[in-house]
């Protein structure tokens, strides 16, 4: 359990082996994270808690709000009027020219083959 929930049944799930950022985890850890987080999910969901929804919250890095640095996965019960969300800057919704898209994927998968 989270020591500081947002909601009740704020849950942390988190790795055994240390490692600060996302990438640095195993791949199998990783999926295994994840798969913990979903089944804890749906454990919230049969709870009892109020819970009309599931936040999934990982930060990896300072500029994303990370403050513990290890890994750690918030599994995160929603409800409407909770006074938690997430906020968008001015310019999101407005559809990026497919040129920038093609160059972001280009340079993406081109780091890719560098890993």
């Amino acid at each position: 359990m989270d020591i500081c929930p947002i909601n009740a049944g704020h849950l942390l799930v988190l790795p055994v082996k240390h490692a600060t950022y996302l990438a640095d985890l195993d791949p199998r850890v990783g999926g295994a994270l994840f798969g913990a987080a979903q089944r804890l999910a749906a454990a919230i969901r049969r709870s009892g808690l109020k819970a009309e929804g599931i936040n999934l919250l990982l930060a990896d890095g300072e500029a994303a709000g990370q403050e513990v640095f290890h890994v750690h996965l918030h599994v995160l019960p929603r409800f409407r009027g909770d006074g938690f969300g997430h906020r968008f800057p001015p310019h999101y919704g407005q559809q990026a020219p497919r040129e920038q898209l093609d160059a972001n994927a280009g340079a993406v998968k081109t780091s890719l083959g560098a890993a």
